[in-house]
């Protein structure tokens, strides 16, 4: 396991809110973040089927392109019915020619759990896999986990993505109905942050 040594970290995003997020769970360790955005990258293509193998594509671009280590991370929400879909592609069903619309997704998904005839509860978690990448194409990789089932209709208007429809194991609110920082403390990514901290910072 190669421990991180410096002081400046890529965050490969171009979204303020993860920025912001892995900003407060890093906050401990004296890091300068940096995002994609703050050095001109584009977003690359990520064309793996894997959480992995996106996340990897994102962190070793950012790192060869700044000459810094660099963090990413892909996500999605896993639903056991549907065969583990939507998956890698849970931004790709909220798609529309006018830009993202997760309601749409929220439904689709419903209607995909309807048709199946899915039994209750229609259980499902969210995944998060973060990839710390090295100029020298070394990295590590460690994955995250939030277990839960869907409910309909959704419930909260907090959070983002599929949240509303998410109810986490062991609670009776969805994470649309939690306060967004409560949230990070359980959440996939927060899982994943702590395997990473472990291994990498503490």
């Amino acid at each position: 396991m190669r421990r991180f040594e410096g002081k400046d970290l890529v965050i490969a995003t171009h979204n303020n809110g993860k920025l912001e997020e892995i900003g407060d769970l890093l906050s401990p360790f004296g890091v300068t973040l940096s995002s994609n955005a703050d050095h001109g990258l584009p977003e690359p293509d990520e064309t793996e089927t894997t959480f992995v193998g996106n996340a990897r594509i994102k962190a070793h671009a950012a790192a060869k392109a700044t000459g810094l280590p660099a963090l990413a991370d892909d996500s999605g929400l896993e639903i056991d019915s549907l065969g583990g879909a939507p998956g890698v592609y849970t931004a790709d069903w909220a798609e529309t020619p006018q830009g993202r619309d997760f309601g749409m997704a929220m439904q689709r998904a419903w209607d995909a759990l309807q048709a199946a005839d899915a039994p209750s509860p229609r259980t499902a978690r969210f995944c998060c896999t973060l990839v710390l990448a090295w100029p020298d194409g070394h990295d590590e990789v460690f994955a995250g986990v939030m277990p839960g089932q869907i409910v309909w209709p959704g419930r909260g208007g907090r959070g983002h993505g599929y949240d509303p429809i998410f109810q986490p194991e062991g609670y009776d609110m969805t994470f649309g109905e939690m306060d967004r920082w409560e949230k990070n403390k359980i959440s996939h990514r927060a899982d994943a942050f702590t395997k990473l901290v472990a291994g990498c910072f503490a």
